[in-house]
């Protein structure tokens, strides 16, 4: 079973997406087992950006991530990272696919509505930025035999 970090950003939110993109992540058979309102701050919002730091558009990065309440989350099924970033498209909003839930809710690439993990290692390490372990709660859905075989 593998995991992905899911972050439904700020412009999301204010724009009440939040059940949209949710829905969509379950539809595709992903199961929830971490999901929290917060509103991230600068340090978090450092070491989750981490990687580009240094890069022209850190500070814009910082200051989106910062400027409103988000939705994390921590999905868990059968390659859950690929399904994840299938269903979100591309990060690029003009170049993700209709049906993605970039291609039909962004317009943006600083405003993309959502984010997640784009390796097991990458998830990890999200993962324990956002949540504690005893905050993740693995269950078992009387649908999973039909969507996870």
């Amino acid at each position: 079973m593998e995991r992905s970090l899911i972050i439904v950003k700020p412009d999301a939110v204010q724009r009440g997406l939040i059940g949209e993109i949710l829905r969509r992540l379950e539809q595709r058979g992903l199961r929830f087992i971490g999901l929290k309102l917060m509103w991230i701050d600068r340090e978090l919002a450092e070491r989750h950006y981490a990687e580009h730091r240094g890069k022209a558009f850190f500070e814009e990065l910082l200051s989106f991530i910062t400027s409103g309440p988000v939705v994390v989350g921590v999905v868990e099924g059968p390659r859950a990272i690929e399904v994840t970033r299938k269903t979100m498209g591309k990060t690029d909003p003009a170049e993700a696919e209709p049906g993605t839930i970039r291609g039909d809710l962004a317009l943006s690439i600083a405003q993309n509505v959502i984010h997640g993990s784009d390796s097991p290692e990458k998830a990890a390490y999200e993962i324990s930025l956002f949540f504690r372990e005893d905050e993740l709660v693995s269950y078992e859905r009387a649908i999973d035999r039909w969507i996870m075989g």
